[in-house]
């Protein structure tokens, strides 16, 4: 299981992104071996804006679609979940975290999964999570 940020998703879509085609041969990779990739909410927000605004309607509804048949997971939001949002934000107010990297970070977190999918670098390798020293990021 990989828990997946907005970058990545936005990049395989855009073909002008310069990290499109890693990102695109990225999803190829994780689905040929089963993946299973889980999104929280806010990062299926944060997909669309940008979708929107860098592509139109066609890679926004695309995204849709894909959530649609199963590609990605959504995972819901819990009480317990946003508590440890709030934290991480105040925790890390000096990067700024913001509420779409700190969700990411809390489903990592709850799932117990060490790796995400990501482009942010600046915020992901400092954040230390609960269950493991460090994520692994992909790409």
């Amino acid at each position: 299981m990989i828990v997946v940020d907005s970058g990545p998703l936005v990049a395989a879509a855009i073909s002008t992104d310069i990290n499109h085609q890693r990102c695109v041969d990225l999803f190829a990779s994780l689905r040929l071996n089963g993946e299973r990739l889980v999104v929280p909410p806010f990062v299926v927000t944060e997909v669309c804006y940008f979708l929107a605004r860098e592509g139109g309607s066609k890679p926004e509804a695309a995204f849709v679609r894909s959530l649609a048949v199963g590609d990605f997971t959504i995972a819901p939001a819990t009480a317990a979940g946003l508590e440890r949002i709030a934290d991480l934000i105040g925790q890390y107010a000096d990067l700024p975290l913001g509420l779409v990297d700190a969700s990411v970070v809390t489903l990592a977190e709850q799932l117990e999964v060490e790796e995400i999918a990501t482009l942010d670098r600046r915020h992901f390798s400092v954040v230390r999570p609960q269950h493991v020293d460090a994520f692994a990021l992909l790409p």
